[in-house]
């Protein structure tokens, strides 16, 4: 049975990072599938550097954020810890350094399209984290992490605060004109398991405010409340990612 080894040079490159024990990397990028369906490799799999690198991400999104905005009142610093360190953050500063290039998957998970699940792209980020804190500690990986984010968060100025959920923000709006809450509607599903699509409209009462079409019923729910989050505040409402937008006070 073939057994694959990590090409790690360019992701290294990516990372503007080289590893001095690769064997940690080896282990970063080994999913729980692959290192299943390969034992006589003797590679262990990556969830315990991913229970590490929860902490090290966690830690060094928190660092940032107090540094970059001083002036915000904690509970607007924990909503950009959480949306920054979110599965959906984290899967897409994975893709930003191509780590699903990178990640080994057993044969069953790479054909349900497990190089494109978030949480997947998510978990090997962490571990990816984890396993540079063990090499070179946790100054080298706290670099890495605030130089990947500042890209995302480097037009933030002011003193704007932070909903990082467009479903909580939506019906929080209709409670503060005493309306009913908005409920969402499953409009249409289609596509095989591993790929499927869904189309929800989000109602208030008989009336339709937006409707919206995601990979999940969580995902296009979250963009049919920024659609009609986006009728209602228009400008002053600047989204930053699929979960997230800040609002001028």
């Amino acid at each position: 049975m073939l057994i694959l080894k990590p090409k790690s040079a360019k992701l290294e490159r990516a990372l503007e990072f080289e590893f001095r024990n690769k064997d940690l990397l080896h282990q970063a990028l080994t999913h729980s599938s692959y290192a299943y369906e390969h034992p006589e490799s003797g590679w262990s799999n990556n969830e315990v550097l991913e229970f590490l690198g929860d902490s090290v991400v966690g830690l060094a999104v928190a660092d940032f954020f107090c540094a970059a905005y001083p002036q915000l009142a904690e509970g607007d610093l924990s909503k950009f810890k959480s949306t920054a360190a979110s599965t959906l953050a984290l899967s897409d500063l994975a893709r930003k350094i191509r780590l699903d290039k990178h990640i080994l998957l057993g044969r069953g998970e790479e054909k349900s399209g497990g190089r494109k699940k978030r949480t997947i792209l998510a978990g090997a980020f962490e571990a990816l984290m984890g396993a540079i804190y063990l090499d070179q500690g946790f100054q080298a990986a706290k670099d890495i992490i605030i130089r990947l984010l500042r890209s995302s968060f480097k037009k933030i100025k002011g003193p704007e605060v932070m909903i990082n959920n467009y479903k909580s923000a939506l019906q929080e709006h209709f409670q503060k004109e005493n309306l009913s809450p908005p409920f969402y509607k499953l409009i249409m599903e289609n596509g095989p398991d591993h790929r499927k699509n869904f189309v929800v409209e989000v109602r208030i009462g008989s009336r339709a405010l937006a409707k919206a079409k995601g990979r999940s019923k969580k995902s296009a729910e979250q963009k049919a409340a920024q659609k009609a989050l986006k009728s209602l505040l228009g400008k002053k409402m600047k989204a930053i990612s699929e979960e997230a937008f800040l609002l001028k006070k």
